[in-house]
């Protein structure tokens, strides 16, 4: 398909110099034409002339007929091959060797409306080389690369990402809207201006109101004073917080709103009356941040560093405290990171770390305060934003299939995301007219190395995942082996990358290839043993690197224990001298498990567990 504008009821022609073929069409009274074309066998380079009669034509030149994929997700798909990944100085150099692979980065835009234009980087579509490939998709680049090498035709590559960003705004409004909770926001659509400064305009009135009300609620707040900022005050009540860290781990479970956080330091003597550096590493999710009484800096984003000035007036030697007041809208929250990143410093060398023992208080729940208004000029996480902006420009345009790395920022909704997943893909490819192949990049290991059995809201979300592969031509790669624990981020997208390719090369292209590690199937409880079976057991099942790890398994009194395990065939059979009458076992759930099945083939099995019961009802 090729569209564009032309004068309103201008004849437009077309001519494809790989078989001279000639298409004409009338543009409409707006003056879009669109254009069906045949296209030949994987080759080119090729031309196309468009003309609506004027004396200047437009000529496509150096295309390439091939495989187009598209690549969505959030910050992991968004991962540039110059984001200093593994090898990433000889991947450079050595990107001058695909120049059959191209690249089309769609812009990161957001808009209340369904879009018609498409808005790109870099000017369109561009050759594969040591330029053009540091500020692409690593993923996507490793992807398009195996296929290549594979198929042996041009691999077109369309980047459609934005990190951080929730799957509810990938997806079109009228689909969400089969999901109770994203009605309301839905309903607001209406009342959303559609002019980007408008928005900023309202969202600055808005928040001027929110945030004078909510101080009304915040128990911080005294007659509109944050009171609880000041330098004097009684902390004899407050909980303890080892920091970084978050506070739902240290007996907030399950806990979202706002509470304050506080330091004392002493203020060396040398240091009055100078500008200081106060580095807050990250906080879970916005903070107001306080020097003794006084904000200093607010930020908003769990992703973000905070860093702030300390103005030279606010110095003093002696006792300084040093107010956080969080607020965290679900999941986990807190002040989080690397601890080299939690400081106070007057300049290089001179620093003090605040990593250590904090004091902390809630002020108020979530769930009986006013919401906090949402800056539709900037916030790319509003229901449908992003399929209005960077995806309904494109659904005219054919793909072969969608690679999706995300999943991490619908965490903490986990349940929902059984249903969004599912329900965006089908909407795409509604919109598309076709059911093209859809792979899911599973979410990598991350955070803490597992100690013991233990909650995990990334592991719901990869059995959400999993559960997705109910819907027709979809298919995940399993990445619970090549994550890092301090890095959300996993520099290895080059395992990502074939991972993904080995599902396309099997289940879109018909390669008799093994694309996937062992997968769950069902399980049968045998006396005081329960026996698991698994999908995709090619080569047989493998404890790669000496004895089984990650399996756990319960009782009726939910306690998990760790399990023993055998390998009877193709099945595993779990027990423990521990559990007489097994209900649940559990593989690799954790956020960032220790577990080594594999199968023959070298490709890891995914996180499992057999039962359903839901958070909190665990005893560890």
């Amino acid at each position: 398909m090729v569209w564009g504008t032309a004068s309103a009821m201008k004849t437009v022609s077309l001519t494809t110099s790989w078989d001279s073929a000639t298409y004409t069409t009338i543009a409409g009274a707006d003056g879009k034409w669109q254009i069906r074309i045949n296209t030949p066998a994987a080759g080119g380079p090729y031309t196309i002339m468009v003309s609506d009669g004027r004396k200047s034509n437009v000529i496509l030149s150096d295309i390439l007929i091939g495989e187009v994929w598209l690549c969505g997700g959030q910050s992991n798909m968004e991962m540039r091959v110059g984001d200093n990944i593994v090898n990433m100085k000889q991947e450079i150099e050595n990107a001058t060797n695909y120049p059959k692979i191209r690249f089309l980065h769609i812009e990161n835009r957001t808009s209340p409306i369904p879009e018609t234009d498409v808005v790109v980087r870099h000017g369109g579509w561009q050759v594969c080389d040591s330029e053009s490939i540091e500020d692409f998709s690593a993923a996507g680049y490793f992807f398009g690369r195996d296929l290549y090498e594979s198929l042996g035709v041009p691999v077109g590559l369309v980047e459609d990402c934005w990190g951080g960003t929730f799957a509810e705004s990938w997806t079109q409004a009228e689909a969400l809207w089969e999901i109770p909770d994203f009605r309301a926001e839905i309903k607001e659509l209406a009342n959303i201006p559609q002019k980007i400064e408008d928005r900023q305009a309202l969202f600055e009135k808005l928040l001027g109101e929110w945030s004078e009300t909510i101080k009304e609620y915040d128990m911080g707040f005294k007659n509109g004073s944050p009171v609880w900022s000041m330098n004097e005050l009684d902390e004899s009540c407050w909980m303890d917080i080892l920091t970084p860290g978050f506070v739902q781990d240290q007996g907030l479970l399950n806990f979202s709103g706002y509470f304050w956080m506080r330091k004392t330091i002493d203020i060396p003597q040398s240091w009055a009356g100078s500008d200081l550096t106060l580095s807050l590493a990250m906080v879970d999710d916005n903070n107001y941040t306080f020097f003794n009484g006084e904000l200093i800096g607010h930020e908003e984003g769990c992703w973000k560093r905070s860093i702030y000035t300390i103005p030279a007036r606010l110095v003093k030697a002696g006792k300084a405290t040093i107010a956080v007041r969080v607020m965290d809208t679900g999941g986990k929250g807190g002040i989080w990171g690397s601890p080299e990143d939690l400081y106070i410093s007057k300049n290089d060398t001179e620093k003090i770390m605040l990593e250590g023992v904090w004091k902390g208080k809630v002020s108020a729940s979530l769930s009986n305060t006013p919401k906090m208004p949402v800056n539709t000029s900037t916030d790319a996480n509003y229901p449908t934003f992003l399929y209005n902006a960077m995806i309904h420009p494109i659904i005219n345009f054919p793909i072969k299939g969608a690679i999706w790395y995300q999943g991490e920022a619908n965490a903490p909704k986990a349940a929902q995301y059984k249903d969004l997943l599912p329900l965006m893909i089908s909407n795409w490819r509604e919109n598309w007219g076709y059911s093209f192949p859809f792979i899911i990049a599973q979410l990598a290991n991350y955070q803490a190395v597992q100690t013991g059995p233990e909650e995990s809201e990334w592991a719901e979300l990869r059995e959400a995942q999993v559960n997705t592969l109910n819907l027709e031509n979809t298919s995940m790669a399993v990445l619970i082996d090549i994550g890092e624990a301090d890095d959300i981020h996993p520099k290895n997208k080059q395992d990502v990358g074939h991972r993904l390719a080995l599902n396309a090369l099997a289940l879109t292209y018909g390669k008799n290839i093994c694309h996937s590690g062992p997968i769950y199937d069902s399980h049968i409880i045998e006396g005081d043993k329960m026996r698991i079976r698994f999908k995709h057991v090619n080569g047989g099942l493998v404890f790669k690197g000496g004895e089984p790890e990650g399996f756990y398994i319960a009782g009726g009194d939910h306690i998990f224990h760790k399990a023993d395990v055998k390998v009877d065939g193709n099945d595993i059979i779990v027990s423990s001298d521990k559990v007489k009458h097994p209900c649940s076992v559990r593989y690799a759930w954790a956020d960032n498990p220790i577990c080594n099945l594999y199968n023959g083939e070298g490709l890891p099995a995914s996180p499992f567990r057999t039962d359903i019961w839901p958070s909190g009802v665990l005893k560890y």
